[in-house]
């Protein structure tokens, strides 16, 4: 490839040796170039808007601004933008809201060099690139029912160990509301107690402990 048509890629991750080693695979291929690097989604925003780079690696977990907020204030006025993330977060809820905020793409860290490559030059074409078992995981994610906000705030909730009326005072709603949200959380993520509820949530990704 001529200069002129040179895939220009910006790269967002808070691991310096991450970045420097994922430089050198990009920069090792003639056809590529790594034009910026980001830190924090945050910079990484900003570096967009000064380099506009022909595709964005972007990682999930960053400070100052998280990856897919990143993500989706980037697309917010770049409709064209093509972000492929890539991250050690596998899970459904991380692959949906990846996606979901605008990303053409989803890869995990211990992808090989070959694959990361050929994302990167059919996102820049254009298309979409998500693997297999990603794939599958969205489809599981895209089954499941959608908890409303006041849901995820309950759910978070249990996650710290609250009891219902202790969510009560926090949310300053009624015992017996709280109550009707557990039950309807139950029900979304096909599980019998609070406790199986958390589990599942930690594993799909939808909250952290």
């Amino acid at each position: 490839m001529s200069q002129a048509t040179t895939i220009r890629v910006l790269i967002a991750d808070d691991h310096a040796i991450f970045r420097q080693g994922l430089a050198t695979i990009i920069n090792r291929d003639p056809d590529m170039q790594v034009i910026a690097q980001a830190e924090n989604g945050e910079q990484a925003i900003a570096l967009f808007r000064e380099h506009q780079p022909d595709v964005t690696l972007m990682d999930l977990r960053m400070p100052e601004v998280e990856g897919v907020a990143a993500i989706g204030a980037i697309c917010a006025t770049a409709k064209s933008a093509r972000i492929i993330v890539l991250t050690t977060y596998d899970s459904d809820e991380d692959i949906y809201r990846g996606l979901q905020a605008g990303a053409k793409g989803y890869l995990l860290k211990e992808t090989e060099p070959d694959e990361l490559l050929n994302a990167i030059r059919t996102v820049h074409r254009g298309q979409k690139y998500i693997p297999p078992d990603v794939g599958a995981k969205l489809v599981q994610r895209l089954s499941n029912p959608e908890l409303s906000e006041r849901e995820l705030e309950v759910l978070g909730s249990l996650a710290q160990g609250m009891s219902n009326a202790d969510i009560a005072t926090a949310l300053s709603i009624g015992e017996g509301t709280v109550k009707s949200h557990v039950n309807r959380i139950l029900n979304k993520l096909d599980v019998s107690d609070r406790t199986q509820a958390v589990i599942v949530a930690v594993k799909r990704g939808i909250v952290s402990l």
